[in-house]
């Protein structure tokens, strides 16, 4: 495996903080993101680096890793162990024969192209199969999008996927597709793909878990008198009574008119209406007096 500077790849140093991780990444992954570069095998092959980049320095134990072992950085946790057992082994040896023990940093590379490949790896007749790296993405979607279950084609690591998304996902919500991350080594299993949905409402609704929140203009005298208004609900509109004395900021529940909940077929959360009272404005001399009239009734 060729050795990638993962910092470099993503504008940074190795000082970098999470932060600035987190805000270089999402600044790259915009900038090179197919669909803003359809066509391009550059642009294409920079956001998988890109990305390669971000699956590792995002982690922060996996962070640690590459700092210490590099290229090899996966595979440090069997490393280790090889490790602590030759030096058990040497341990031994030192005292039962004077002899010196200890595993060298340096024989790192050696011990993987042994236990990975290579000569060394034929003559010891066996290999160890790893599970391969589990990758993260992020799916950017409207509030819209999500109202009804539907699919997407995303492109991760050059392979298109073919994803069913449920109604009712949340903003910051992670679905694992399992067998969809990095290759195993020496045969093992695929790592899974982990997928965070980005939800961006651009709607006149505020959601709240399964529930939905709008406010409606009523004028006054609709307020006093009482009357009906067209609301609009997430799928259409409905026509709600109005009280009379109605005051402002009343709130009313439309049961079964707010999200789909989450993997739950036909079920739904509440639509809360709020009443905002507008008030008149450049009435005429004629309204002024009646309102005089009117307060000096009240």
């Amino acid at each position: 495996m060729t050795y990638k500077d993962y910092y470099k790849i993503l504008g940074l140093t190795k000082n970098a903080t999470q932060a600035e991780i987190k805000k270089a990444y999402r600044k790259l992954a915009r900038k090179y993101h197919p669909d803003v570069n359809p066509g391009d095998a550059e642009a294409e092959k920079k956001f998988k680096e890109i990305n390669e980049a971000n699956e590792v320095l995002s982690h922060p134990e996996n962070r640690k890793k590459y700092d210490q072992y590099g290229k090899d950085w996966q595979h440090a946790e069997a490393f280790e162990k090889a490790q602590r057992e030759q030096g058990h082994q040497r341990s031994s040896y030192s005292r039962q024969s004077g002899g010196s023990a200890g595993f060298e940093e340096d024989d790192f590379s050696d011990f993987f192209n042994a236990m990975f490949g290579g000569a060394a790896g034929a003559r010891r007749g066996g290999s160890v199969k790893f599970r391969g790296q589990d990758l993260n993405a992020e799916l950017q979607l409207t509030l819209r999008d999500v109202y009804t279950t539907h699919k997407q084609t995303l492109t991760v690591n050059g392979k298109k996927i073919r994803l069913t998304i449920p109604a009712g996902v949340k903003d910051g919500q992670t679905i694992k597709i399992k067998g969809h991350g990095g290759p195993g080594v020496n045969g093992g299993p695929k790592g899974d793909l982990h997928i965070t949905f980005r939800i961006i409402n651009n709607t006149p609704f505020k959601r709240h878990l399964n529930n939905l929140y709008t406010t409606v203009e009523i004028d006054l005298y609709t307020a006093i008198l009482g009357g009906e208004v067209l609301v609009n609900t997430f799928d259409g509109k409905v026509k709600l009574k109005i009280a009379p004395e109605t005051q402002h900021g009343t709130q009313v529940k439309l049961k079964g008119k707010g999200f789909p909940i989450y993997k739950k077929e036909g079920q739904f959360g509440d639509l809360y209406v709020t009443y905002e009272i507008k008030i008149p404005t450049n009435l005429s001399t004629e309204e002024k007096k009646l309102f005089e009239q009117l307060a000096k009734l009240r």
